[in-house]
């Protein structure tokens, strides 16, 4: 399998297949990380499709100093602090919160989805409460699979930094979690996510 710096070189050649297979790679953990991150559906749509726009629009000038995954991962998060950014400015609070729907994912058995279901609005309101800083961290890492020296590229602040915020983030969430009725000896995704 060809690795996703090799369909970068091939699609700055003009050979909009590998676009498409970094786009099928990529789209959905981007998506993802930004759906937790900013919480709207619709808004992490539209940050997800503009993420990989600038991936075409950059495609003439990128050179892999760094792994494709880190670059578009970069991308999406600055689009969505300054979309962030924007926001602050014109946010207007809705009337009622529409339900979240999760990411997509793999079907659990039915104690499983059960559990989930109890314990999914827990743990993303815990995640919400985090500050941005540690959220974003916290996301990187445990949704999106990228190690510390990568989201440390994303993020652009040291990997020691980048460590601090995971701690904190974690001993947040737990705190949150045990606050809501959810501890570390309960079995369940929700439980695990926060105690890792």
């Amino acid at each position: 399998m060809e690795s996703d710096e090799q369909l970068m070189l091939r699609f700055q050649a003009g050979e909009v297949r590998a676009f498409e297979e970094l786009v099928r790679r990529h789209r959905t953990p981007v998506f993802s990380f930004l759906l937790r991150l900013t919480g709207d559906r619709g808004r992490a749509e539209d940050l997800c499709q503009d993420a990989f726009l600038r991936v075409v629009k950059a495609a003439e000038a990128w050179e892999p100093r760094a792994t494709f995954r880190t670059w578009v991962f970069a991308l999406a998060r600055n689009l969505a602090v300054d979309e962030a950014r924007r926001q602050v400015f014109r946010r207007a609070e809705p009337l009622d919160d529409p339900a979240r729907e999760p990411a997509p994912s793999e079907a659990p058995g039915p104690d499983a989805a059960a559990e989930g279901a109890l314990l999914r609005p827990k743990l993303e309101a815990a995640l919400a409460a985090l500050p941005e800083e540690q959220r974003e961290v916290f996301l990187l890492r445990e949704h999106a699979g990228l190690r510390f020296g990568e989201i440390a590229e994303v993020t652009g602040v040291p990997e020691s930094t980048v460590k601090s915020r995971m701690r904190y983030a974690l001993e947040a969430l737990r705190a949150r979690l045990e606050a809501l009725g959810v501890g570390p000896d309960l079995d369940g995704a929700g439980a695990r996510s926060a105690s890792r």
